[in-house]
């Protein structure tokens, strides 16, 4: 359980402050707080403690206590413990003070919370909607209780505003939502001198879902089943962080070789991702030969995939309480030669390109995101790697199977393209390795240890490194093995504003190499 020195500090500094702690999940540590004290003790944990704010969401608690909860989510990533700030506010005041100013992190979030329950976070710099556009009515909340899933809103019409750089020779580029290709829809605002990109801002949750209020009041099965459809890319990762966090609140432990297996799955899902994203940048810049070798080799790790499951995607493999079946008994050797063959092709081939001069120069000092400013937005994974952040996941918050193995994590700090994709190279080679060492070591055994039932109102969370990096989902259970609040926040959901700095001051026609280094869901952003 969680009892540091350092969370004692905080304790004794704000004690007065603090009406309720509860400990729980090992590493889990909620403090409820006076609404008022809230910048104060948030800016202490930021800066003091230099935990980073890794999510904040809302929760209609009207029916539990009379009252709606704000939850800021810090993460202790050397110890590996969440230190979660609970406070309550009032329905009858509808209002929170923003942390925004002194928690960079927090903006985009104190946003969401505004379009999705209508809590007004006061002293928010730019309380610019950020879920619904000028079509979703004023006073509709969907996340509240009360909001009927069923039921569809009247049209509103209003303009979206956009902020302005205003000053001679400054103009705008609009581009999309609708874009040349098949990729989801997404607005950029380009605010340019010249060449010269000054400001970026983007427009997203043209493909929002509705996915978290759709998920209230469905079975703990049946929202596995979403969690696995939220980002196509990272059906497995997804699903990954939901199941620990079930299995947390059912407070079971799943067999060592489902630990093993779902380790197998996370990282054929990082290498897949790895050489498409590798496969994308190459036909930014022109060079068809390694565009076509990464995509040549990501067919073969999707190759290990369709033995394994049938599904590309790896859908279907996570069950709650471990996997659906052994899906590795009897294919080792197809995975082990298939992989070796994929590290030789990619050895072969990342020579190639860091040879290439021509390549090296589009790369280098392109799209460059300044380790203060990812560690401000909490950029995470390859982007936040690529600029000197050293954490991950699996090192920081590893699992039992992880713990058992021995891997590097990638260290860049020039924060440009080139970094980013030499962290993924390198992320490849890991991945293969980590594969072929749970191969290895991965015990005989039952791969799945039955659920029956949860107990209504608890709470967990499931982190997991996706392909793009920290992936964190919180899950409150219902009556009759039901879910009352589910929250996802992806990877993306942290790296579209590290994405927006990193453009500036680079030309417009290199913004698509850039954004493919970052490669964001929409999807994954736009729940």
């Amino acid at each position: 359980m969680i009892d540091t020195e350092t969370n004692k500090k905080l304790t004794e500094i704000f004690a007065d402050d603090i009406l309720d702690r509860l400990n729980c999940n090992s590493n889990e540590l909620y403090l409820t707080v006076e609404p008022a004290k809230i910048l104060s003790i948030c800016k202490y944990i930021n800066s003091e403690m230099g935990y980073p704010l890794v999510s904040m969401f809302a929760n209609d608690e009207i029916s539990l206590c009379e009252n709606y909860a704000i939850y800021y989510v810090f993460a202790d990533r050397e110890k590996g413990q969440f230190l979660i700030i609970k406070t309550l506010i009032d329905p009858l005041k509808m209002a929170f003070k923003s942390i925004t100013g002194k928690v960079h992190a927090a903006a985009r979030y104190e946003r969401e919370i505004k379009d999705l329950f209508g809590l007004n976070p006061i002293g928010h710099p730019n309380p610019k909607r950020l879920v619904f556009h000028g079509n979703w009515p004023d006073e509709a909340f969907p996340l509240r209780k009360s909001f009927d899933l069923h039921h569809k809103p009247d049209f509103a019409k209003k303009s979206i505003n956009f902020g302005k750089v205003i000053s001679a020779g400054v103009y705008e580029i609009p581009v999309g939502p609708v874009h040349a290709g098949i990729i989801e829809p997404g607005h950029f605002r380009f605010s340019v001198a010249g060449e010269p990109i000054i400001n970026l801002e983007a427009q997203l949750y043209f493909v929002h879902k509705g996915i978290e209020k759709m998920c209230e009041g469905e079975s703990i099965e049946k929202c596995l089943y979403v969690s696995e459809r939220i980002s196509g890319d990272e059906s497995f990762t997804n699903s990954y962080a939901y199941c620990q966090a079930i299995e947390k609140i059912a407070k079971i432990k799943i067999p060592a070789r489902a630990g093993f297996t779902r380790v197998v799955f996370a990282e054929l899902e990082r290498l897949t991702n790895h050489l498409g994203d590798l496969g994308g940048l190459c036909t930014d810049v022109a060079y068809g030969f390694a565009a076509y070798q990464f995509r040549m080799m990501k067919g073969w790790a999707y190759a290990i995939a369709d033995e394994l499951c049938g599904m590309r995607f790896l859908r279907g493999v996570n069950k709650l309480g471990g996997v659906r079946k052994d899906f590795i008994a009897g294919k080792e050797l197809i995975i082990i030669k298939a992989l070796e063959k994929i590290k030789k092709e990619l050895m072969d081939t990342n020579e190639i390109i860091k040879s290439n001069g021509l390549f090296i120069d589009r790369v280098e000092h392109t799209g460059i995101l300044s380790k203060k400013i990812a560690t401000d937005l909490n950029a995470v994974g390859p982007a936040g790697r690529g600029s000197g952040i050293l954490y991950d996941v699996r090192k920081a918050f590893p699992n039992e199977a992880y713990r058992q193995l021995e891997f590097k994590i990638p260290e860049h700090h020039n924060g440009d393209v080139n970094c980013r994709i030499n962290v993924k190279i390198e992320e490849c080679y890991e991945a293969i390795e980590i594969i072929l060492k749970a191969l290895e070591i991965m015990p005989r055994g039952k791969v799945l240890e039955q659920i029956d039932a949860v107990a209504p109102y608890q709470f967990a969370f499931g982190i997991t490194e996706s392909p793009r990096g920290e992936n964190i989902h919180w899950v409150m259970t219902g009556e009759n093995n039901t879910i009352f609040r589910y929250k996802i926040r992806t990877p993306s959901f942290c790296n579209w504003p590290a994405l927006c700095h990193a453009v500036k001051g680079n030309i417009v026609p290199d913004f698509p190499l850039i954004n493919k280094s970052f490669n964001l869901s929409y999807a994954g952003n736009d729940l």
